[in-house]
């Protein structure tokens, strides 16, 4: 820490400094949120343990009464699930329709970008800051980083269809429709959407491995548009219990939700498969 202070000192530029030093106080402060978060799960843990606060007080060296304050700064634990710093949410794009080849913007569905306002507002509540960027209709996405969201169909992105291929759990197919299949038991989860029955779809819900093997991301799809954001409203009101069943480990789960035809707004989500562990 010393060493980075000194170097910051050292910059001869005034304005090149103030800019070192903000970069730098950030740095820490991305630290100083994250110790905390650790240090809220690791008391919730002893507590959950059977231990009291009196006798955590005891080992950590402070009073009752400071003990419950710790237990209450600090993010939630289940903050981990997401990441430690500015979240990326890769939203899948689009040709607008009805331009001339060469005209045509890239485009993400109205559900996709309510999906990442449901996930920025979830974020900021785990005191994460949140951006988006829309993977272009060749579906190329950079998979190799920290802090990051996919929120793209497999029949967008060659590049998510080949990391979902070594999901050995559960898999999108396609016959006369899209689908899920759980490989496990062979259930077939189809949408309602597709089967004339109410409005309702059925979404994947993972952490998957990058591609240069150096860490994970969080991956959301629906069989529809829409089924992605019955996994996000899934999120919003089961991520403390799912992060304290996976934690930042990979895994796999389906999620079936049913909305408002009109408006679009999921009204209830719930998980429809189990959560397929992908690690010993």
């Amino acid at each position: 820490m010393h060493e980075e202070i000194e170097r910051v000192a050292q910059v001869e530029a005034s304005v090149e400094r103030a800019k070192a030093a903000i970069a730098l106080m950030a740095d820490y402060q991305g630290r100083v949120t994250e110790l905390s978060r650790i240090r809220r799960e690791a008391i919730e843990e002893a507590a959950a343990g059977g231990m009291s606060q009196s006798e955590i007080a005891v080992l950590l060296g402070v009073s009752r009464g400071r003990v419950g304050q710790l237990a209450a700064q600090g993010p939630p634990p289940e903050r981990a699930f997401f990441g430690t710093d500015l979240m990326t949410i890769s939203l899948g794009g689009k040709y607008e329709a009805g331009k001339a080849p060469g005209e045509a913007g890239e485009v993400v569905t109205r559900e996709d970008f309510g999906n990442f306002e449901h996930l920025r507002k979830l974020l900021g509540t785990l005191k994460l800051d949140a951006q988006y960027e829309v993977i272009p209709p060749t579906g190329i996405v950079n998979l190799n980083r920290d802090n990051h969201v996919v929120v793209c169909g497999p029949r967008l992105s060659p590049i998510i269809a080949q990391v979902l291929e070594g999901d050995d759990h559960l898999r999108f197919q396609k016959d006369r429709a899209w689908h899920l299949v759980d490989l496990k038991t062979q259930e077939v989860h189809r949408s309602p959407m597709d089967e004339g029955g109410e409005a309702g779809d059925v979404g994947y819900l993972a952490r998957l491995p990058r591609l240069d093997g150096k860490g994970t991301f969080i991956y959301i799809a629906g069989i529809h548009s829409i089924g992605a954001n019955g996994v996000v409203h899934y999120l919003e009101n089961h991520l403390a219990e799912l992060y304290r069943d996976v934690r930042t480990r990979r895994f796999s789960t389906l999620i079936s939700c049913r909305y408002d035809p009109k408006t679009l707004e999921v009204l209830e989500s719930e998980r429809v498969s189990p959560i397929y562990r992908h690690e010993a």
